[in-house]
């Protein structure tokens, strides 16, 4: 087994494979990158037994075969090379891959490729086009709303819902929540899914360069999704997932009306002094005045501001600084509009103006704390 290929080309697509490596696993194996030679295509392969990657890289082989090699020693090694021509070398006496550069020789050991895991492949013919672009913003959108119990496992990732009018995304930690939707993304049939986080990053990587459509093909257990040169394939998270739209109030008469901006800065500033436990941050709004308290009984810090905004009416909530911090800097509009029933009762924060990007429907929610 001999081939030539870029180093600037195969570092590229190792790094890209990298990610789905488990620096944790109990099996050898998983820490290679897989190498399958056909003719004169590289098959790069990686896989935690969850998320699984396959890269195709055009080269100039000699001869074909299949071979493990260590990930990181790989990857550590072609960082430090210039663009260059690298010739590999399976040497099976030796049982080393030999590399040559314009700088010298490297050798490293390999493992036999029969005994990396095979990877799932596609035995659906359930197929949805997705453009590469709205489906990057429909993820930077809700990822980081997911939990982190591992005793609810269903809400550690991104639950999606296609129909024939469009895709619903949502993302929960029963804290806040995040549901995201898009006209321009939609299936011929309907179908509904949570994937972890773990390969939705993989895919943010992927598609921020990119412009193209996907196609994703899925089964009961797994979805795959192929752009140009790679095959991502992940398992789904097992569970139903929350019914989110029944936490959603729909009656909102009180609707406070502010620059997202100048409420971001407002809220960090006084979050410093909020209680470390609870984070609170009390809204107390009068006639088109906000102003924003945190006290810390136990060290005896205190702060309020007060900020313009619009509203009409009298009304007094607290949120948890930290999810509010996270919702506000997540929403692209510059003016939002928060809208509330009552004290005890989950907010609502959207949009508010035109938006640039009609095709898209954003709403956070989150919880508040009783005072």
């Amino acid at each position: 087994m001999q081939f030539l290929v870029s180093s600037t080309s195969l570092l590229k697509q190792i790094s890209i494979a990298s990610t789905v490596i488990s620096n944790s696993s109990s099996m050898p194996i998983l820490e290679n990158f897989l190498f399958t030679i056909k003719e004169d295509e590289l098959i790069i392969s990686a896989t935690d037994l969850e998320t699984s990657i396959e890269i195709s890289l055009e080269v100039q082989a000699k001869s074909e075969g299949i071979i493990a090699v260590p990930a990181k020693m790989l990857l550590d090694t072609l960082k430090n090379f210039p663009e260059q021509p690298l010739t590999f070398f399976v040497n099976k006496e030796r049982n080393l891959v030999e590399i040559s550069s314009m700088q010298g020789q490297y050798e490293l050991a390999f493992l036999d490729g029969r005994d990396f895991p095979e990877i799932p492949k596609v035995e659906s013919e359930d197929t949805i086009k997705i453009p590469a672009q709205p489906l990057l913003s429909a993820y930077n959108h809700t990822l980081f709303a997911t939990g982190n119990d591992d005793l609810r496992p269903i809400m550690t990732g991104v639950y999606s819902e296609f129909s024939p009018n469009g895709t619903t995304f949502v993302a929960t930690n029963a804290h806040k929540l995040v549901r995201y939707k898009r006209e321009d993304i939609n299936s011929t049939e309907e179908a509904a899914f949570t994937l972890p986080k773990k390969p939705i990053n993989v895919l943010k990587s992927i598609l921020s360069s990119k412009e193209e459509e996907l196609t994703l093909t899925y089964n009961a257990n797994n979805a795959f999704f192929e752009l140009e040169n790679i095959r991502l394939t992940c398992r789904f998270i097992e569970g139903k997932f929350p019914n989110y739209n029944a936490v959603i109030p729909q009656d909102n008469p009180n609707k406070l009306y502010i620059d997202r901006a100048t409420l971001v800065n407002s809220v960090k500033r006084v979050a410093v002094f909020s209680n470390k436990t609870t984070n609170q941050v009390e809204f107390a709004l009068t006639n088109n005045m906000l102003e924003l308290k945190a006290e810390d009984l136990d060290f005896s810090n205190k702060a309020d501001e007060k900020i313009q905004c619009q509203f009409d009416g009298d009304f007094n909530i607290a949120f948890d600084s930290k999810f509010l911090l996270e919702l506000l800097q997540n929403i692209t509009s510059d003016e939002i509009v928060i809208e509330m029933s009552q004290p005890s009762r989950a907010g609502i924060i959207r949009p508010a103006g035109e938006q640039e990007d009609t095709n898209e429907d954003v709403l956070m929610l989150i919880m508040p704390i009783m005072v």
